[in-house]
């Protein structure tokens, strides 16, 4: 076991990892980035998808939607706008809120202008990411 960097990720429903861990890998805005202990100070915006970390070899993904990571003092910070642990999703109804979400981007295609388009391709990128988590 080599050196370690503590993890914590919190959410507005409160802290739900805070750990000491070998590597987080995260999507950042600007593209994928990984974090292991004496890492620079770093600050990078989230997007949606999987954020890993690993202790001890045991890889954890979580499903994450959005938000800020921040590094300095040995401590990686991510404030989430929400996080899932893959064992918290129902596959099921990630994949009907796909395919709603297929849906109503198919009706944006033809111009129906009741469809919001962001909120309709926000809907798909979580509900992908939530059943890309539970595969892993």
């Amino acid at each position: 076991m080599g050196q370690r960097i503590q993890l914590e990720v919190v959410t507005p429903a409160g802290a739900i990892v805070n750990s000491d861990v070998d590597i987080v890998n995260a999507p950042g805005q600007g593209g994928d980035f990984g974090i292991m202990a004496n890492h620079e100070p770093f600050l990078s915006t989230l997007k949606t998808g999987i954020m890993v970390y690993e202790i001890d070899n045991k890889r954890t993904p979580l499903m994450i939607t959005g938000g800020f990571c921040e590094v300095s003092g040995g401590k990686v910070t991510f404030l989430l706008e929400n996080a899932e642990f893959g064992s918290d999703i129902d596959v099921e109804r990630a994949m009907r809120a796909k395919e709603r979400a297929e849906r109503r981007l198919a009706q944006a295609a033809q111009h129906d202008e009741t469809v919001n388009k962001f909120r309709a391709e926000s809907a798909l990128q979580r509900a992908l990411a939530r059943i890309r988590t539970v595969g892993m």
